[in-house]
Parts: structure tokens; C-alpha cells; sequence
């Protein structure tokens, strides 16, 4: 079976989709994407990605050339056509090919692709611990927008897979936790509340961390958006990470401090079971 893309209107093989060579997000990473999880066929969160990708085009003054109902007919085909059980939709929008030149274009046509990945299995209530180290966060100031200037990330994230950890968990100026390369940061106090940090410009608002103080809420668990250090989160009674693609992973060990005993927290662990009963069809839809 064979991959099929989604470029500029046309539904093509993924090993002859391209983007032209002027294409500002080629050449300035000029755009922003949005990364959907499927389970079961469907797609999860999707309104929250969507206001979400709508956010991002606005900040960056890109205007949309396709709606939000094309958008989702576009996605459920390339569900569809690449028969995703399980798995993620890549969708990525840059301002379009135009003359090099780092102002904007007086005239350029937003180019829209999708692509898509799918997965064994779906996600396991069951998880196993992983290990995270710390590093310096050294993005841009306006990480509320998802752009696809990721290079920070990236050099983040290799940083940890080269100390056989997981994710990196980055740390600002002042000592604070910000999030991780590709995911938001959690923890949990003695006094059993989940502390976050407030989503402004600081952290990406993840939409699986939207959905999860959701559940929470519905369990009654108490949570506070504020910032913490980095000592605070290695003496926390749990660790945990959300993303669309780690859903909810407890975080055992970081740098070479095992949080708490370092097992799964019983908090962790309910968390992701109640978050993947949500995806199913469950709760909170």
C-alpha cells in the first residue's frame, strides 16, 4: 500500500509529493502546523487543532485560502486513503511561494500539505516510565504559536536521545520549567494538585493538555497553572508529559534524579487511562 499526500489541492503518491524550492517555509520556516491524533479511525480534539491552527495563521497575518469544513473533508479523506486505524495527521501551512525576500509578499497563495503515519497498535492504558534530562530553552519569545521553526526542538530532543531519555524538558532564563521539546510538562504536589504552566506566550497551549485539565476537572483533581523550578518538579510526588502523540507519560527519571520512587504515579496512570477512554468516544466529548 502505498502513501498518499496531500499537496495544494491534489491527493498524490507521498514519494512524488514536493513544494516548491521558494516556498517561504522551505526558506524561512514562513508557516505553522498542527498534528492530529487518530484512534480508531477518527480523528481526537479535532475543533481544538483546528482554532487552534486558525490562532497560529492569524498571529503569523497568513489568510487562509481554504475553510474549516474543506479542512475536515481533506483530513477524513487522508484517513481514508491511507486507511489510518491509528496513527497521526501531519497538516502544515506556509504563506506560499514567492521571491526571496524576508518581507512578506504582496501577493503569495497559502500552500496547505498533509501527510499522514500510521501506528501498530492503539495507545495502551498501560505505560511504561521514561526519562527526560533538562536543557536550556532557547526559542523564539512567542512559542504560543506553533510554528515550523523547530530547530531549538530538535537540537533539544536529540540532546535527550543521545542520554537515551525520552524528551528534553527545557528550562528558561530564570530557573523556571517552561514544556518540553514536543510536549507540555506536569507535575503533582504532596497535597495530590496538578501544577502546570500558565499558558501564555511562554509555552505552546497543547490541546491534549486542554483535554486532560479537562478530565481532571471532571475527577475534581485540583490543578494550578503557575510556574515552577526545576528543583520543585525532581522532588514532585509524579512527573507526567502530554502531547497528541504521548498522550500521558509519566516521567520516572530526569537528568540522574528518579522522581519520587520512581514508579508509575497513581495520578499518571489514571490520567492517561481516562484520556484514552475520551479519545474512544467516552467522556467529554
Amino acid at each position: 500500500m502505498s502513501r498518499i499526500a496531500y499537496v495544494n489541492g491534489r491527493f498524490i503518491p507521498h514519494n512524488q509529493a514536493s513544494v516548491h524550492v521558494e516556498d517561504r517555509g522551505y526558506q524561512f520556516a514562513d508557516g505553522i502546523y498542527e498534528v492530529v491524533m487518530v484512534l480508531n479511525g477518527q480523528a481526537i480534539d479535532y475543533d481544538g487543532h483546528l482554532k487552534r491552527l486558525y490562532n497560529s495563521l492569524k498571529s503569523l497575518k497568513i489568510e487562509a485560502n481554504f475553510s474549516e469544513s474543506s479542512l475536515r473533508i481533506i483530513i477524513a479523506r487522508m484517513i481514508r486513503l491511507n486507511y489510518v486505524v491509528n496513527g497521526t495527521i501531519y497538516l502544515q501551512v506556509t504563506r506560499g511561494v514567492a521571491r526571496r525576500d524576508h518581507k512578506f509578499p504582496s501577493a503569495s497563495q497559502p500552500a496547505l500539505v498533509m501527510t499522514a503515519k500510521l501506528l501498530a497498535s492503539m495507545p495502551s492504558p498501560s505505560q511504561k516510565g521514561v526519562a527526560a534530562i533538562t536543557v536550556a530553552d532557547e526559542r523564539w519569545a512567542r512559542r504560543d504559536i506553533k510554528t515550523i521553526q523547530l530547530l531549538p526542538n530538535c537540537l533539544a530532543k536529540q540532546a535527550a536521545a543521545e542520554k537515551g531519555a525520552f524528551e528534553a524538558i527545557l528550562v528558561m532564563p530564570d530557573g523556571s520549567v517552561s514544556e518540553g521539546s514536543s510536549s507540555n510538562v506536569w507535575l503533582v504536589t504532596d497535597k495530590g494538585e496538578l501544577v502546570t504552566r500558565k499558558a501564555n506566550e511562554n509555552i505552546l497551549n497543547g490541546i491534549t493538555r486542554q483535554s486532560v485539565q479537562r478530565i481532571a476537572g471532571a475527577h475534581q483533581l485540583k490543578v494550578r497553572e503557575r510556574s515552577f523550578d526545576v528543583a520543585e518538579m525532581l522532588n514532585a510526588r509524579e512527573v507526567f508529559i502530554t502531547s497528541a502523540t504521548s498522550i500521558v507519560t509519566a516521567v520516572t527519571k530526569i537528568d540522574d534524579t528518579v522522581i519520587a520512587n520512581g514508579e508509575i504515579g497513581v495520578i499518571s496512570a489514571a490520567l492517561r487511562e481516562d484520556y484514552i477512554h475520551h479519545a474512544s468516544g467516552g467522556m467529554l466529548k
